[in-house]
């Protein structure tokens, strides 16, 4: 996978992850299955997809687009085998893990104070509550995910979330994966994770809130971040054709498998190989306006809960496609003043 590919599916990912942090809220929305599987659901979402709804659109996104999370944790696997493994190398584990948790931190944490003064502004109220001092900085540590028994109930904003399970999958590599560099391991640690989710689900009546715990950190995480590292490893180039049967057996499935909980849980999968043949599919112009979307992607995702917490008390009601356009342009342009800050602030360097 080319560099400029691996940021059109960045771009990709950012997209759908914004779009659907906005378009959920919307209370005419059919909900996701992101954490937990209800069966009504996707069966909503058939019956809007069937209707040509007006607002199909918004269906779409609100349904589908955190699926952009596996695709940038599907890259990251990718970027870490392509970055770590073409030497020996051996890296001090703490050191590599402080490094990655610096440049992790160095990006959060502008957006995490504005979105506390932007909050505190408009919930004068709960603000202490909800960032008590525990909360805070478990955040700034990136560990909220793992000491809070509801992480939803915690995590504010809502999308911070993916700092801390990054933190988990970048320990899980430099611990194992690089470690045991054979097929088998990652092989193994797919099947480990698929086999706790089931368990999860299966305990759902006495437990109900294990699964949203487990999906909320690495154990969720673990079949789209080892498929890259699988597809750096092991990947080839296939034919155009090949491609597009890709990109039309992947959007059944993804479809078809919605439905129900036990393929529910490798829809991520299709996920990843149809937004990788979709790319390879893309004409040049196409892949470079992807690729773009891509480079700022890591600011946007930074940004654009900021935004929303803004534009949406405003528009949620009133005219969704404008609010949604205001609610793009303003988080693009914020992204793109946030990366020009980020230029002024030194970034940590990896000691062998």
């Amino acid at each position: 996978m080319k560099r400029e590919e691996s940021q059109a599916l960045r771009g990709f990912a950012i997209l759908g992850i914004v779009l659907h942090n906005y378009c959920h809220f919307l209370n005419f929305a059919v909900k996701e299955n992101e954490y937990i599987f209800y069966g009504d659901r996707p069966r909503q979402f058939w019956d809007m997809l069937m209707s040509m709804d007006s607002q199909l659109f918004v269906h779409v996104f609100s349904f589908l687009g955190h699926y952009g999370v596996p695709v940038f944790l599907f890259v990251s696997g990718f970027g870490l085998v392509m970055k770590y493994e073409k030497d020996d190398i051996c890296y001090n584990p703490f050191r590599w893990m402080g490094y990655h948790y610096l440049k992790l931190l160095r990006l959060m944490i502008i957006g995490y104070v504005v979105f506390i003064a932007v909050y505190s502004s408009r919930h004068p109220a709960e603000v202490t509550s909800a960032f008590s001092w525990d909360k805070v900085v478990a955040q700034l540590t990136m560990v909220i995910n793992f000491v809070f028994k509801q992480p939803d109930k915690a995590i504010l904003p809502g999308p911070y979330w993916f700092f801390g399970l990054m933190v988990q999958l970048y320990a899980l590599y430099i611990l194992v994966v690089r470690r045991w560099r054979s097929w088998k391991c990652v092989c193994l640690l797919i099947v480990l994770s698929w086999l706790l989710q089931m368990a999860a689900m299966y305990c759902y009546t006495t437990s109900p809130r294990l699964l949203n715990y487990i999906r909320y950190n690495f154990v969720g995480g673990v079949l789209p971040f080892c498929l890259g590292v699988l597809y750096a490893r092991y990947g080839r180039d296939l034919r155009k054709m090949h491609y597009l049967l890709v990109v039309i057996v992947s959007a059944v499935a993804v479809l078809v498998g919605s439905l129900w909980f036990h393929t529910w849980l490798w829809v991520p999968l299709f996920v990843v190989a149809g937004a990788l043949a979709t790319v390879k599919l893309l004409p040049s112009w196409a892949l470079g306006a992807s690729a773009w979307m891509g480079g700022v992607s890591a600011a946007l995702f930074v940004m654009h809960p900021v935004v929303r917490e803004v534009v949406i008390a405003h528009y949620r009601k009133v005219d969704v496609g404008y609010g949604i356009a205001i609610y793009l342009l303003a988080a693009v342009a914020l992204a793109l003043l946030l990366q020009y800050v980020l230029k002024m602030i030194p970034q940590a360097k990896l000691k062998r």
